[in-house]
């Protein structure tokens, strides 16, 4: 289960919320219907918010689909098991809500099972029943707010309608952090296993139980390979080796956010041995980077490193700090950890001076992902105070002369805690009772001469730009035009910005606060201590971080991941060999995640592997998470699918009345590779019967020079298969959903180098959040100059295939309805050819 917290300068402690049971969330969505973005073949809910696929089984020939659901709603809450059903995987039915929340606990991820023997009880032995194990999310209500625990539901009419288990929960360990059960048959013992994560602490939890009732922990797995975000929704199931049943292979998914391969949202897998009790990996148990000479790994306490402030105390921690989460991947007994008083320290730990003879640096690091910001400064930018909103008006309870429209009419400035504010108030469009988000309006200033060049001013809140769908902005208007605007952080921390007002000193002007977000991730805007200036302030210095400097100069730095796990990271010297230099860790922060992790610097010969480059991927794209498997099915059939969004901007992608779908169903194998047994995915049966045989839709492109050529073909919803020979091109490919005049296309392609390239980057709508424009890539094998691949297209996504299913990339794209043409396109010389074949798929 996907767990979304508020935002909040305290984000380190993973913070649980759950709607409460008549809250308003039912909110009218600030876009139209968007027919021209629901996918043809891929599930999504007639309406409201979905994520995470629940309690996939097959059952008496049909398919059952479960799914976190919001049944209010179009965003995140009031967590529900949602149901459809199929015979093909393909064509989807929607039934009712299958598990409701309710007032004591909401219903996170889990699975279900086919209790054939009625080991439960819940059933007979003539009609057993179908049992879920799902995750009681409980309320302030139940009186044991924030814990999660795993609990039953079973139902005796194939999955219609369901019932709770009386004695609930099954399991329980006092965890805020326990979550998303995985119940499958192990035949050997004839019994029950599950996996579930500890989520931030990296760990799968292994148990049995003969009854699905009463369970026995076994083991744990993890941490491993990658950790920059919680552990979430594991499976654990067998494959034979090359479809060898006599070598077979344990499987385990690990999705994990963030710290995705593309960023935000993403799965790993393990190929490993089950014996019952343990999950063993393949491979080392632990990575060890390359050898080489040791600066410092804080074992004796800083020896020579010289701290300033209050962030890094007189001597190295022993792990976590009080009030802490767990901290793990460092080295030996010691570390550097400034999380001193709760985040609220700051201060910096300079190394002695050492000179660079090696090409890499090699160290581990973990903490705040606060990274340095060119320009930023510390302390108060000081200017000429035009209104810090402590002196209001009762009427208005906004300062003299300032007005309200739309929800805000009759709000205005609320004290506040948010870190870093001025005074006691702040401007808050969050302002309106049960109307946080959902609330828009404009707050507007009274006109006023504009003296100096610069409005200086502290923002927070939602990050979305002015010509995005529902900014949150501050804006200088003059003459009836936005001469200047500024967003939010994304976070609930005030911070310094400026307002350019140069081009307008000498004329009027006002500030308008305008918030028309309604259903976005932070859907509101925090404004305090607006200043007339002559300089432009900040941002703020909030760095943590760990720099390179030389000659006075940072030369490089890295920033931690927000998460208390140590990765490696490595910089490359090569071209400071000889020069002397020192360590700077930093930490200017005391908002959320504002502190460093750091042990282990070591210059070596060789670049240190952090885990994400160390773990095996599901998919390399940005869309493709919480993906488990089905029960029920022949042993040598495993099929998944996952969710295709990503919590970086789930809550904002530009559809409605629904928000969330899945990916197409694909079967999973185990191929022999020189890295040991890699995962395959191909599509389902379903989705290539439902293609329509349309040999003319092809293309045979021989040369493609650089730039873009339209090739007369359409594709809309089709399957799109494409070898590309490169030729004396650098990157060559295929243009998808092109409009006519070359504006919008999502380019996928190959480089020289071995990169599966998706570049959505101008694929339609791409502004509706700063995160979504990207450029995902994949690794393949370039044999002979050429490399084939298959993309998968839907009216709002792209699923490409390579290398016989053993890399994937799945993206959202959203272009207009338009824009249905294929092109190919051809980078740093000329492609010897492209060939083309593109399949429609029936709608």
């Amino acid at each position: 289960m996907s767990v979304l917290a508020r935002p909040s300068w305290r984000r380190h402690r993973v913070v649980l919320f759950l709607v409460a049971l008549l809250a308003a969330v039912g909110i009218a969505p600030a876009v139209a219907d968007t027919p021209q973005h629901r996918p043809a073949y891929h599930f999504s809910p007639a309406k409201n918010w979905m994520n995470d696929p629940n309690g996939l089984v097959f059952h008496k020939g049909v398919y059952h689909l479960f799914f976190q659901y919001n049944p209010l709603g179009d965003r995140w809450g009031n967590m529900s098991w949602g149901h459809a059903t199929s015979k093909d995987l393909v064509h989807w039915d929607e039934q009712p809500v299958a598990i409701p929340f309710d007032a004591n606990e909401g219903v996170f991820s889990g699975s279900v099972v086919v209790d054939t023997t009625n080991s439960s009880g819940f059933g007979t032995a003539q009609n057993p029943p179908l049992v879920a194990m799902y995750t009681s999310a409980y309320t302030p209500a139940s009186g044991r707010d924030g814990i999660q625990a795993q609990s039953l539901a079973y139902s005796t009419d194939d999955g219609q309608t369901w019932t709770k288990y009386s004695g609930n929960p099954v399991i329980d360990i006092g965890s805020r952090e326990f979550r998303d059960p995985k119940v499958f048959w192990y035949a050997p013992a004839k019994e029950w296993r599950m996996v579930a994560v500890i989520a931030n602490e990296h760990k799968v939890l292994i148990w049995r139980s003969a009854d699905l009732k009463q369970w026995t922990r076994l083991s744990e797995f993890g941490p491993r390979n990658a950790t920059g975000g919680v552990w979430e929704c594991p499976d654990l199931f067998p494959l034979a080796v090359d479809g060898d049943p006599a070598n077979v292979k344990w499987v385990m998914l690990v999705s994990l956010n963030p710290g995705g391969i593309a960023g935000g949202s993403g799965t790993q897998y393990f190929v490993g041995d089950f014996d019952g009790t343990t999950f063993t990996a393949d491979g080392p148990a632990t990575y060890e980077p390359p050898a080489g000479t040791l600066l410092q790994g804080f074992e004796s306490g800083y020896a020579g490193w010289t701290p300033t402030g209050t962030a890094f105390g007189s001597q190295p921690a022993t792990g976590a700090l009080p009030g802490q989460q767990a901290v793990t991947g460092y080295v030996g007994n010691r570390l550097v950890n400034s999380f001193v008083d709760f985040d609220a320290s700051q201060g910096e730990l300079t190394s002695p001076s050492f000179t660079i003879n090696q090409r890499h640096l090699n160290f581990l690091i973990g903490g705040g992902r606060h990274p340095a910001v060119p320009g930023a400064t510390q302390g108060d930018p000081g200017g000429e105070v035009f209104t810090d909103f402590e002196t209001l008006d009762p009427a208005t309870r906004l300062p003299a002369g300032w007005s309200a429209t739309g929800d805000f009419v009759g709000y205005g400035a609320t004290s506040s805690g948010l870190p870093y504010h001025q005074g006691d108030k702040v401007l808050d469009t969050c302002v309106v009772p049960d109307k946080c988000d959902p609330a828009v309006g404009t707050f507007v200033s009274p006109e006023f001469t504009v003296t100096r060049d610069w409005v200086n001013l502290l923002v927070a809140g939602g990050n979305h730009p002015l010509g995005t769908s529902g900014p949150t902005v501050v804006e200088l208007v003059s003459g009836g035009r936005v001469v200047s605007s500024v967003t939010g952080n994304a976070s609930g921390e005030l911070d310094w910005r400026h307002l350019d007002a140069r081009s307008v000193v000498g004329s009027p002007a006002r500030i308008v606060v305008r918030d028309e977000n309604s259903t976005g991730d932070w859907g509101h805007l925090m404004v305090d201590d607006i200043r007339f200036s002559d300089t432009a302030a900040g941002p703020r210095d909030t760095q943590t971080t760990v720099n390179l400097v030389v000659d006075g100069e940072v030369v490089r730095s890295s920033t931690g991941s927000d998460s208390e796990s140590l990765d490696w990271t490595s910089w490359d010297l090569s071209d400071l060999q000889g020069r002397s230099a020192q360590i700077r860790i930093v930490d200017h922060s005391s908002g959320g995640w504002g502190h460093i992790l750091a042990d282990q610097f070591m210059l070596s010969s060789a670049p240190a592997k952090n885990g994400t480059d160390r773990a095996d991927w599901v998919d390399y794209g940005r869309d493709n998470y919480a993906g488990v498997t089905f029960n029920g099915l022949p042993d040598d059939q495993r099929i998944s699918i996952g969710w295709m969004n990503n919590w970086q901007y789930a809550q904002d992608v530009p559809t409605n009345p629904w928000r969330g779908q899945m990916t197409m169903p694909r079967e999973l194998s185990l191929v022999s590779s020189d890295a040991g047994p890699q995962l395959r995915q191909v599509p389902v049966a379903g989705i290539d019967k439902a293609l329509v045989n349309r040999d003319k839709e092809q293309a045979k492109v021989r040369p493609v020079a650089t730039g873009e050529r339209a090739t007369g073909l359409d594709a809309t919803v089709a399957r799109v298969e494409v070898r590309v020979a490169l030729g004396s091109a650098t990157e060559a490919g295929v243009v998808l959903r092109r409009s006519a005049d070359g504006s919008v296309g999502t380019r996928v392609g190959v480089r020289r180098d071995g990169t599966l390239v998706v570049d959505r980057t101008r694929s339609g709508d791409v502004g509706f959040h700063p995160l979504f424009a990207s450029v995902e890539e994949a690794p393949v094998t370039v044999r002979d100059g050429e490399v084939s691949f298959t993309a998968y297209l839907d009216r709002s996504s792209v699923e490409v295939l390579a290398e016989s299913g053993q890399r994937s990339i799945t993206d959202f794209i959203y272009p207009p309805a338009s824009a249905t043409g294929v092109a190919t396109y051809a980078k740093g010389g000329t492609a010897k050819a492209i060939d083309i074949k593109v399949t429609p798929l029936r709608p």
